[in-house]
């Protein structure tokens, strides 16, 4: 089975390369090619019909040159072979493509593997044990999104026009109008937003795609304020959140050793300490302005992690924990 496999593929590769000589233009000859490839001559003219025949290559014989060549130039063998590693690639990219879903960059990511597809021989050699129905991707719940407010926000951050929408805030129920200036899109874990100067809050603000309603561009220019840099908006190691002008504060978090392996696996932020004590437990400090969303992921672990500084965060997990334990007390 082995012997069979290899044979195949030192056949192939062997096609491949009769077919470069003859689009090199040298006219190369049975003789020529057996004494390169160290072969019979009925092993050659099996080749040369199976590219005739396999892969439709106008092969013709020239008796002055003695020799093989193409009557169409522009003939060559789409081959490909796809690896494990290549397989596994184009797995993972599948599930990314996901977050893309009903916005306006779903149809050109279609176009653009449309073109790919186009481009491939019609068929594809398998290098590999590999089996796509293996692999499971599980996905984060996303919020569903109108295209058409992507498309509004799209095209308003690329005309510099004012947008008009109403907005219903968290926890709110109701939704109010802003006028609103977008000057970044941002897409964190397949959730959308924008930042940008709202006209109401007179300040930069991220405003939720998911969030939106009626959303019109309106016949206002607008031009991005002075000194505006989307670094200072926003924590590429937390997210969206606006921390322009927080001071930061070093946050030290102890976890227990039951979940040390899972703590030190993982890349918390890049500005890290990450520490394994004696005990087992893991000692994890940073630097961050964002308690709000640290306290979240704090929260996350439960009684496995406590936090030893600052106390303003400590103080963040002592309140939220008591407003827990007020919906869960027993009369």
């Amino acid at each position: 089975m082995k012997n069979n496999k290899r044979d195949s593929k030192v056949k192939q590769l062997r096609i491949l390369q009769i077919d470069q000589m003859i689009r090199s233009g040298t006219y190369p000859n049975v003789p020529e090619m057996r004494k390169k490839f160290e072969v019979s001559r009925s092993t050659i003219m099996r080749d040369l019909e199976f590219l005739h025949n396999r892969y439709k290559a106008p092969l013709a014989y020239d008796i002055k040159r003695k020799g093989y060549y193409y009557t169409d130039d522009s003939f060559f063998i789409k081959n490909m072979t796809l690896s494990e590693g290549d397989l596994f690639t184009i797995t993972t990219i599948i599930p990314l493509l996901e977050e893309y879903k009903n916005t306006p960059l779903e149809a050109s990511f279609k176009k653009i593997f449309s073109r790919i597809v186009d481009l491939l021989p019609e068929q594809i050699q398998v290098d590999s044990l590999f089996d796509i129905n293996k692999f499971t991707f599980i996905n984060d719940p996303l919020p569903k999104i109108d295209e058409t407010i992507f498309k509004q926000i799209f095209d308003s951050v690329g005309l510099k026009k004012t947008l008009e929408f109403g907005y219903r805030s968290m926890g709110k129920t109701n939704y109010t109008t802003r006028q609103f200036d977008p000057y970044n899109i941002l897409c964190q874990k397949g959730n959308w937003y924008v930042i940008g100067y709202c006209h109401k809050h007179n300040d930069i603000t991220v405003y939720s795609f998911s969030r939106m309603k009626n959303v019109n561009i309106t016949d206002k220019d607008f031009s991005i304020k002075e000194g505006f840099d989307i670094k200072n908006h926003i924590d590429p190691e937390f997210g969206i959140w606006n921390c322009n002008g927080i001071e930061q504060k070093k946050i030290e978090l102890l976890f227990s050793p039951k979940i040390s392996t899972y703590i030190l696996e993982r890349i918390w932020h890049s500005n890290q300490e990450c520490l394994q004590n004696e005990d087992g437990s893991v000692y994890l400090s940073f630097w961050s302005n964002q308690l709000k969303e640290t306290l979240f992921r704090v929260l996350r672990f439960g009684s496995a992690v406590e936090v030893l500084n600052p106390p303003e965060l400590r103080e963040l997990v002592i309140e939220e924990t008591k407003q827990m334990m007020e919906k869960y007390k027993v009369n």
